[in-house]
């Protein structure tokens, strides 16, 4: 069989994220979802950046062992002002802690992203940073956003697809969607390398 009638290796997010899931959607092209079962425990001295791409990869290793011929898409994302990191906060209290500390701040929102070839072993790997200068939110701006956000399971509590746009003066970046959690620019350059046409 020749390369021009070969079929096209399926496609997996590694995520159970919806809002990956429906970027993701946006390139109209099939893909399986999958949950990727990773500790997202920070190594001793490790860069915010570093923890993104890591566990990024490890999330499509750990997919790919299901898939094993397939191409896998890992994302993560940590948010990181100075020497201060904004995880998922699961607790109210701590959502409201962190944007306590963000407000009127910019804050790096760095996604990295992975492309695994689980059929060949090749990885494509980036991180893609987002600046966002988040406003000078009064304690009462910040409770209203929690009563009407579920936002603890997102870094830094600001979920920008939602009303947490509300809540930023400005972004900076290269790939809106990096924000969100998928750089689709990126992606897609990384589907091409691997011979998926896109437009």
């Amino acid at each position: 069989m020749n390369l021009l009638t070969a079929p096209a290796p399926s496609l997996v997010l590694a995520s159970t994220s919806p809002f990956r899931r429906e970027l993701l959607g946006r390139l109209q092209l099939p893909f399986a979802t999958a949950a990727p079962e990773v500790d997202e425990t920070v190594l001793p001295g490790e860069a915010p950046t570093a923890t993104a791409e890591r566990l990024a990869q490890e999330k499509a290793q750990a997919v790919a062992v299901r898939f094993p011929s397939a191409l896998i898409i890992g994302s993560d994302q940590v948010a990181y002002c100075g020497g201060e990191r904004y995880g998922k906060p699961h607790t109210r209290a701590r959502a409201f802690a962190q944007l306590q500390a963000m407000r009127g701040q910019t804050v790096i929102f760095h996604t990295g992203l992975c492309l695994l070839d689980s059929a060949s072993g090749r990885v494509q790997l980036c991180g893609v940073p987002t600046e966002v200068r988040f406003r000078q939110l009064s304690d009462a701006e910040i409770g209203r956003y929690l009563d009407r956000e579920d936002a603890l399971n997102c870094a830094g509590s600001a979920k920008s697809e939602g009303l947490g746009i509300a809540l930023i003066e400005s972004m900076r970046g290269d790939d809106p969607n990096a924000l969100v959690g998928l750089p689709l620019i990126a992606l897609c350059r990384m589907l091409r390398a691997a011979g998926i046409p896109l437009p």
